[in-house]
């Protein structure tokens, strides 16, 4: 079952042409990692599927809806959540707030409901609160639960964004470069929890730097280069396509020395 589908997606900025007519789609429970050199259009792309950015053409359908004109929120609320480059969490809070807070936007007592303190709300607060713990353990984040977020180290960081992310209950999980900034240890940790994460049931889209992760991660991958689709495949056929390796590289004149 598709669970995403891009079709024609391009965006225009004046005259620059930041995604081109691109094409691809996701399976369920699948990891799908959109790569490219730097400047290709990947994190675009995500702004696009999460209507932070308009297409200038195209259709973007999320299990069979057509989601390209919905808001943002309205899509979010569909199943569709994101990370981002720069760590997006509230930094005065603790870090055991901030999962609480978006486990709460997914909560079904409305404000009245917790303004009354009513059983229902005081239920819902219960599991809000477990839940979180549960997230905040599975992430190896439970002895800096009521550490002020700003003080966290930078991996701790990472993962707490995507424990967030989580909080709010996604199917379709897009994460924007969750793995940079760490070093191999902290990388390998990191990777086998999102692995983990689409063993719960939700398909994942990652945009990704680090190859020795992206290679490692992924079911498929996407490649792109001035914002259109140059290869796909499995990542041992990515590794071998010369088109990739030209665009990260850049091509070698015939004749030329090592």
């Amino acid at each position: 079952m598709k669970v995403l589908e891009v079709q024609g997606l391009t965006k225009n900025f004046g005259g620059l042409v930041a995604v081109n007519n691109l094409d691809f789609q996701v399976g369920e429970c699948e990891i799908l990692s959109l790569i490219g050199p730097n400047g290709a259009g990947k994190s675009t792309v995500f702004n696009l599927i999460t209507a932070y950015l308009k297409p200038t053409k195209g259709s973007i359908r999320f299990r069979d809806g057509e989601i390209t004109r919905l808001k943002t929120h309205q899509i979010a609320r569909l199943g569709v959540v994101r990370t981002f480059q720069e760590t997006n969490v509230y930094r005065e809070m603790t870090a055991l707030q901030n999962v609480v807070v978006a486990h709460h936007l997914c909560c079904k007592v409305g404000d009245w409901g917790h303004f009354l303190n009513t059983w229902k709300a005081r239920q819902d607060n219960r599991k809000i609160h477990e839940g979180s713990l549960k997230l905040m353990e599975y992430f190896g984040l439970l002895e800096c639960k009521d550490e002020i977020t700003s003080n966290l180290p930078h991996g701790q960081l990472r993962a707490l964004e995507i424990a967030v992310a989580l909080a709010a209950e996604p199917k379709l999980l897009l994460l924007d470069e969750p793995f940079t900034g760490m070093n191999p240890e902290e990388t390998d940790r990191l990777v086998g929890m999102v692995r983990g994460i689409r063993d719960r049931g939700i398909t994942i889209v990652l945009v990704e730097h680090d190859m020795r992760a992206v290679m490692t991660i992924s079911d498929r991958i996407v490649v792109i280069s001035f914002g259109k689709k140059i290869a796909e495949g499995k990542p041992e056929q990515i590794q071998r396509d010369n088109t990739v390796i030209e665009a990260y590289l850049g091509k070698t004149d015939e004749g030329e020395g090592s």
